[in-house]
């Protein structure tokens, strides 16, 4: 009886496993803890710093680190900088308030690179904007060394200030903090860099027609430590209002990126005057997580577009440039289209969730990267490399990979390949399991024999 029970109970389990590994990956992590829509994936492994309130304290932050922190109320932190005198430095701090805040459209995050006697080598700042919905938003500073300006040039230590711009009426609770730091080598030879291409160079009003086609879909990540990889394509997704979606285009040399996002219709919800001015906002930002660009769409229930404004290809020369879109297009890398649905579109529409279908193209042919002295830190922060490529089910060394062509979706190397490999793993997953079973089986039966001999 005890046999028979243990030999039941291992059937159970093998069917179970089998059960579990053909139903796909995530099938039964849903159950256990289903993901809130309002949080912020931060990077895995970000070591916790505390900003301080003076220089002197200040915490040492090291090219290629991500670290997680707290931004107080009104609060302003420092972090220092050890740099020589020919790497660009580049801090991006990240701005996450938390579920429930109250934001105003002036509110956001500042961010500053100075020197040891104060003077500003660059700063930024981002805020939320219109819909006044609480979403991570980031800012970046940097210290260059290639002439782009003629203050911090040389090697020493440096400051990051990174300021809360609060309004009255903000919430009074604290945001969190993600900072990244990036180091990129100066160039072999600097009069190598040629001037920016003038406003009038044909990209600054050109605009390829948007991909049509099947759409691949692709679910947009919660942070930029886990954004979706897309490429040139048709993707769509799903989002609910107050969530944030990731996703990162491998963009090389020589190359252009053109993105169109469109949310879609409420059904019966829409109309009877309903309407959220601000509801979907699409930024941009560059490998290092600067601000490039960014567009919003007011939404009255049926289906709208967001379209980002023409951008260069992306060239050394553009920091020499004017304005975010010129001068972010700076390096080759990963750019991070982020999507955000305002709260209020519950208020009016209901909680969703929303279709979201995201037109991705990237023209233009990859060129050689500039003469470096060195290597980025970390490693190919400004470059494409192989697996980016596939990773976005964009262009390989042997061709496409699901990705669109001017006329549609390529099926095969989108979700038909996707569900290709999910069929290997989870029949290599379940075939390993029957066979460590059958050796238990077979084990179990040559000791049942052993005791009858006995016997």
């Amino acid at each position: 009886m005890g046999r028979r029970t243990v030999r039941g109970a291992v059937v159970a389990a093998v069917l179970c496993a089998v059960a579990g590994a053909w139903a796909g990956p995530g099938a039964g992590s849903e159950a256990v803890a289903a993901p809130d829509p309002y949080t912020y994936d931060f990077a895995e492994g970000a070591r916790t710093v505390e900003g301080a309130a003076s220089t002197t304290d200040a915490v040492r932050l090291d090219p290629g680190g991500i670290y997680r922190s707290t931004l107080p109320v009104n609060g302003r932190l420092y972090f220092r900088l050890a740099l020589d005198a020919t790497s660009n430095a580049y801090v991006s701090a990240t701005a996450v308030p938390r579920q429930g805040a109250t934001v105003a459209s002036s509110d956001g995050v500042k961010v500053a690179v100075q020197d040891a006697d104060a003077r500003s080598c660059s700063y930024d700042s981002t805020r939320f904007g219109a819909s006044r919905s609480p979403r991570p938003v980031a800012a970046w500073a940097s210290r260059v060394t290639d002439g782009e300006t003629t203050a911090c040039q040389g090697a020493g230590t440096y400051y990051v200030v990174v300021d809360r711009v609060d309004s009255a009426g903000s919430s009074s609770d604290d945001w969190d903090l993600e900072l990244t730091y990036v180091s990129e080598p100066g160039l072999v030879n600097e009069v190598a860099a040629t001037p920016p291409a003038s406003p009038e160079s044909p990209w600054a009003a050109d605009s390829p027609e948007p991909l049509t086609g099947d759409a691949v879909p692709r679910e947009g990540g919660a942070g930029f430590a886990t954004a979706a990889p897309v490429g040139q394509g048709v993707w769509q997704d799903e989002i609910t209002p107050g969530r944030t979606r990731f996703y990162r285009v491998p963009v090389d040399w020589g190359q252009r990126l053109h993105a169109v996002v469109e949310l879609g219709s409420a059904g019966g919800a829409a109309g009877g005057g309903r309407y959220v001015s601000s509801a979907l906002a699409v930024s941009l930002y560059n490998p290092a997580r600067g601000y490039v660009d960014d567009e919003g769409l007011g939404y009255g229930g049926r289906q709208s577009s967001a379209a980002l404004d023409p951008l260069p290809p992306v060239a050394y020369a553009n920091r020499y440039g004017v304005g975010d879109r010129t001068s972010g297009m700076r390096f080759a890398g990963s750019y991070y289209l982020v999507v955000h649905l305002a709260e209020q579109v519950t208020e009016r529409f209901g909680p969703g969730p929303y279709g979201l279908t995201l037109r991705v193209q990237v023209s233009g042919t990859a060129q050689d990267a500039p003469g470096y002295l060195g290597r980025s830190v970390p490693r190919d922060a400004f470059a494409v490399t192989e697996q980016d490529r596939v990773a976005a089910g964009g262009w390989t060394s042997g061709g496409l990979l699901g990705g669109t062509g001017a006329g549609g979706t390529d099926r095969d190397g989108g979700r038909d390949v996707a569900a290709m490999r999910v069929v290997a793993v989870s029949g290599i997953g379940a075939g390993s399991l029957l066979t460590l079973t059958l050796g238990l089986w077979t084990l179990l039966a040559r000791r049942r024999a052993g005791r009858a001999q006995m016997y």
